[in-house]
């Protein structure tokens, strides 16, 4: 089968895209308007993009009327965010983050999850999520249809216990994030396996303890 991408509409290749560059990991990014209420929204067009400078990448789609989401909105005006990764505990609000809510209503209290002061950005970290990452704005591109957030990782907030920083290992006995799968469908992190070894040896899974 072969498709020619200038041949189908915008929302065509939209899903086959999203359906099949998966599974996509999850920011679920705070931000701040200008009355300093606290949006959270997840995005799956996200991922990291490099260590030095340390930075990151969400890509956010504005609205059929070209006007632009709330945390894009956010970002713009006060050009700091933070990315939480979000676990299999707190997949639930952390969905629910995406349905449509006022510019006045957080949607942090509407779901039931807890913010707690930054260090180096005024939008709050969410305290139930392993991983928070504080940025800065970067650089932004556009397209036609997105805005591209690079952000710079100013300072990163792990569970206790994730990291063992003797050895700046991360510690996944209790690290199950969740990712996207397209639509409202999500997988878990939990079968892992190693491919090392000989080329003909089957791929099996392990129990992984840090990496």
């Amino acid at each position: 089968m072969d498709i020619d991408f200038s041949a189908i509409t915008e929302y065509q290749r939209y899903k086959l895209m999203a359906s099949l560059i998966v599974p996509r990991p999850i920011a679920l990014i705070t931000t701040v308007n200008a009355q300093g209420v606290v949006n959270a929204a997840p995005f799956s067009m996200f991922n990291m993009l490099g260590e030095e400078p340390p930075i990151v990448m969400v890509s956010i789609n504005r609205l059929q009327d070209g006007e632009l989401k709330h945390t894009a909105q956010n970002i713009v005006a006060n050009r700091e965010f933070v990315v939480h990764i979000a676990d299999e505990a707190m997949a639930r609000q952390m969905h629910r983050c995406g349905e449509t809510f006022a510019a006045d209503v957080s949607e942090l209290a509407a779901v039931g999850l807890t913010a707690a002061p930054c260090q180096r950005v005024k939008p709050p970290r969410i305290v139930e999520a392993p991983v928070a990452f504080e940025c800065t704005l970067h650089e932004l591109l556009e397209t036609a249809s997105r805005q591209i957030f690079i952000g710079q990782v100013r300072w990163l907030h792990a569970r206790e216990g994730l990291i063992d920083t003797a050895t700046w290992r991360v510690r996944l006995q209790d690290y199950f994030p969740v990712a996207r799968f397209g639509a409202s469908f999500y997988v878990n992190t939990r079968e892992r396996f190693s491919l090392e070894g000989s080329a003909s040896a089957p791929a099996t899974t392990t129990a992984i303890d840090e990496m």
